[in-house]
């Protein structure tokens, strides 16, 4: 019994680890774009939170965490943990 779930759950596992190969390959390429467009960001919010408006400047600071890699790629890696963790529960079983 136990085979015939392998055989029938091989070709999830391998479109899950196929996937999070990818995905962690466009991780690692966007890591280092967004973190030049988080720079960029975070020196303009601190010069417009310095001369013009500390409320702006906070608003850009904020989406220049988000593009950092500590935002939104953090969540995305959190997301692919979970996906393996089901991958490595399936091939467990």
């Amino acid at each position: 019994m136990k085979l015939i779930f392998k055989i029938l759950t091989a070709p999830v596992v391998l479109v899950i680890d196929l996937f999070t190969l990818i995905c962690i390959g466009l991780i690692s390429f966007s890591g280092m774009l967004l973190r030049l467009v988080s720079g960029i960001i975070a020196i303009l919010g601190v010069a417009v939170l310095a001369t013009y408006s500390p409320k702006n400047g906070l608003i850009l600071l904020t989406i220049a965490f988000l593009f950092s890699p500590m935002g939104i790629p953090m969540l995305a890696v959190y997301v692919l943990a979970g996906l393996q963790r089901i991958s490595s529960a399936i091939k467990a079983i």
